[in-house]
């Protein structure tokens, strides 16, 4: 096993979907079969965006490109795909992130191995961009976000120091990641009531709601994410509510939520709240399996109270 860097553009040829596949030619097959099973490291050339590294993931597997001569697939194992709460630049105090990248001079190389779309990266390596990425105290960063004392916050308490790998598998560290990209990414504002609302103390009401369960085989991707209000998540989560085939419209279970309810709780026109970038827009993939599988499906016959 081995740990790489993947190459990754929105426009790119390549058919890729970074928490559920990773689409590559023939010359990189042999790194990326070294790697089944472990970590990797998503990056973004400055050209195509501002991210530069944003994400890790593990594969799974790699299996040849259903059609296509030459080219091959790797596997996400499902669950582990983590986008960074913040993005790594290449060069940080002028120096590459990568020594593979770095002249003997400590300036960034040009060309040859910067182009590669799959590179090995050394541990030190792939746990700096980590760590840099994903904080080990994300979790008590998130707690004191809106109020620096929370009850039983011990001011001489250090973060405990987690090793990479613990974080990246621990469920609430997940969390907390994927609460806090999800709701960055919607403007703090429920994307089916258009709401934004703040309690006293300034802390989002708004809630992550995954789209396709974890343990259903969901990513903690920011696509397979909505922002909602916590009525309408635990409507969601009940498919009571869901997303029609043009992944904007919203369905309506009408034989269980009333005219009334509807008409308070959700945006005049029906249609979603999308985040500016496009990149976070819901995945129609993840909208039509909870159509398919949650929707009009979880709830028995049972009335439900509205008031």
């Amino acid at each position: 096993m081995g740990k790489l860097v993947l190459l990754h553009k929105a426009d790119s040829i390549y058919e890729d979907e970074p928490d559920v596949v990773y689409d590559f030619p023939r010359s990189y097959l042999k790194a990326v079969e070294e790697a089944v099973g472990d970590w990797i490291v998503y990056y973004e050339p400055v050209k195509a965006g501002p991210r530069g590294y944003f994400a890790v993931a593990r594969i799974d597997r790699v299996i040849p490109k259903p059609g296509v001569e030459g080219r091959f697939l790797a596997m996400i194992a499902p669950g582990t795909f983590l986008p960074f709460d913040r993005e790594v630049p290449r060069l940080v105090g002028g120096r590459p992130m990568e020594a593979a990248l770095t002249e003997p001079d400590g300036s960034p190389k040009k060309g040859g191995a910067v182009q590669l779309a799959v590179r090995r990266l050394p541990e030190a390596e792939f746990a700096r961009i980590v760590n840099l990425g994903l904080p080990q105290d994300l979790e008590r960063i998130e707690e004191t976000r809106y109020d620096p004392r929370p009850a039983g916050f011990d001011e001489g308490a250090e973060p405990f120091e987690r090793p990479v790998l613990e974080r990246l598998t621990r469920r609430p560290y997940r969390d907390v990641a994927f609460r806090r990209k999800v709701r960055e990414a919607y403007g703090y504002r429920c994307a089916m009531s258009g709401l934004m609302l703040r309690n006293g103390g300034g802390r989002p009401e708004v809630q992550a709601a995954h789209i396709r369960p974890v343990d259903r085989q969901g990513s903690d991707s920011v696509r397979n994410g909505l922002a909602l209000s916590g009525t309408l998540h635990w409507m969601f989560d009940r498919g009571l509510i869901s997303v029609a085939d043009d992944n904007e419209t919203i369905l309506v279970s009408r034989n269980k939520v009333p005219d009334e309810v509807v008409s308070r709780l959700l945006r005049q026109d029906g249609k979603l709240w999308k985040p500016g970038d496009t990149a976070n827009w819901p995945s129609p993939a993840n909208l039509t399996w909870h159509r398919e599988n949650v929707f009009g499906q979880v709830i028995g016959d049972e009335p439900i109270s509205w008031e």
